[in-house]
């Protein structure tokens, strides 16, 4: 009787060495590959921003411009117009042209860039310009041509007109009724691509 009992605690104390000893090891391996995760993901965010910042170096134009100073001009063929276009949307950049808002890119940089301008001087017939029509800027610093995707219809207080874009974006926006007298409430809006430099 004596010897099975031995047998028994023996068996039972192997049983419980083996299954702590899988236990021990499969911790360390979860942990193993958990680090080799965590060390892989790092890696990738930190190749992410170098492949980012080479692919901004690439569109970035090494150009700067002071408010007021004309970056060059809005050509739109739809409607035989030729604009000057200035750095600022100030009153004084918008009545001499068409203004470059100052916190987005300038035409031809990856991203969004925005202009805008008065509809009763500059934009009077932007209401005559749709999808798949041409807006080209002929910038101090190059020609950029892009082709206009779509047309919105926003509250003047809409801020999505300003949001980033994943890639090179000229969006030109108006005050909307282009008939409404006094201050409007809306914004015409052509959000184009750029398709050719």
């Amino acid at each position: 009787m004596k010897a099975s009992l031995k047998k028994r605690i023996v068996w039972l104390f192997a049983i419980a060495m083996i299954t702590g000893g899988l236990y021990v090891a499969a911790v360390n391996v979860s942990k193993l590959l958990q680090g080799r995760a965590l060390a892989s993901s790092q890696q990738l965010k930190e190749e992410k921003p170098a492949v980012h910042a080479e692919k901004k170096q690439k569109t970035a134009i090494e150009r700067t411009f002071e408010s007021g100073e004309k970056i060059g001009d809005l050509v739109i063929p739809k409607i035989n117009a030729r604009i000057p276009i200035y750095h600022g949307t100030d009153e004084d950049e918008l009545q001499k042209g068409v203004g470059h808002f100052a916190g987005s890119v300038l035409p031809g940089e990856d991203d969004n860039s925005v202009l805008s301008g008065h509809r009763d001087t500059v934009f009077r017939k932007l209401g005559e310009v749709g999808k798949g029509d041409k807006l080209i800027v002929k910038a101090s610093y190059g020609t950029f041509t892009y082709r206009v995707k779509k047309v919105r219809i926003v509250d003047a207080d809409d801020r999505t007109v300003i949001v980033p874009k994943p890639r090179a974006t000229l969006t030109v926006s108006t005050c909307y009724p282009f008939d409404f007298i006094g201050s409007a409430p809306e914004r015409y809006v052509l959000v184009a691509d750029l398709i050719k430099t």
